[in-house]
């Protein structure tokens, strides 16, 4: 990567320590890499490395370099929880293309597999197989491959949103604004009940910052809408309104819970 001139964000255990120097001693590095204090089980440490990179190149994963007690928690659970961690930080930040390296041990490891062809991409280890044999590393990249395409899977979002002026109120504010001019003697005429002018890519971004499962666009096309509305005889007559946060935050909340989001 530094020899074809990109600028590199690297991850290590300690930036600090001298294992480290002969990385700082590649061509280039002085001025194009950079090393992050980074634990696949630290959200924020990977976050904080992947923030700002166009593309990530997720390589590490535990290799115990003997036997563990319980390779569930020590080996099987850190690989995939990592694996997923760099994942969810990519989306979170922006990146736009994840590049993820598995293993031959996710494909290699099959019972009574054909033998009159190589084995290809279609093949997958078998994980039952692995765990009744103690293949754990086997295992472990196998579950975490497996979790990662499930992920993009998942998370593939809208190809292209145009950006356009969204003009939002909170229902529940609503309710409170056809009260409030049934209420007061005074509310007389026409009222505009609106609260938050906000452009598709505001909203993506609050909801993403709260539900980075989710699928979103992964690009917007301007819109050049500028129109809006005031809501200012209402306010005067004394309606007030929640944050946009709280709307978009409890509108997410509300669906989950009657079965419109997963």
């Amino acid at each position: 990567m530094l020899s074809k001139n990109y600028t590199v964000h690297g991850t290590v255990r300690n930036p600090l320590d001298e294992k480290y120097e002969h990385l700082k001693k590649l061509e280039k590095a002085s001025e194009k890499l950079k090393l992050f204090k980074a634990d696949l089980l630290d959200y924020e440490s990977l976050r904080a490395a992947i923030d700002g990179c166009d593309g990530v190149f997720h390589t590490a994963s535990p290799v115990p370099p003997t036997s563990v007690p319980d390779p569930e928690v020590e080996l099987i659970k850190p690989a995939v929880d990592g694996t997923l961690n760099v994942l969810k930080a990519c989306c979170e930040v922006n990146v736009k293309k994840v590049v993820y390296v598995s293993s031959g041990a996710a494909v290699a490891f099959i019972p009574n597999r054909p033998q009159d062809r190589p084995m290809d991409e279609t093949f997958w280890s078998d994980q039952e197989f692995c765990r009744s044999n103690n293949h754990w590393y086997c295992l472990s990249k196998t579950k975490a491959e497996s979790e990662a395409w499930e992920f993009s899977k998942k998370n593939e979002g809208y190809e292209e949103l145009e950006n356009r002026l969204r003009m939002i109120v909170d229902v529940r504010d609503l309710a409170e604004a056809l009260i409030l001019v049934y209420e007061k003697p005074e509310a007389n005429g026409r009222y505009i009940c609106t609260t938050h002018l906000i452009r598709s890519k505001e909203i993506v971004d609050i909801l993403k910052k709260h539900y980075p499962d989710y699928k979103y666009p992964k690009k917007f096309t301007e819109s050049k809408d500028n129109s809006s509305l005031t809501s200012k005889k209402l306010q005067e007559l004394g309606w007030s309104y929640r944050p946009i946060e709280e709307t978009l935050v409890d509108s997410v909340e509300n669906y989950a819970q009657n079965g419109i989001l997963e």
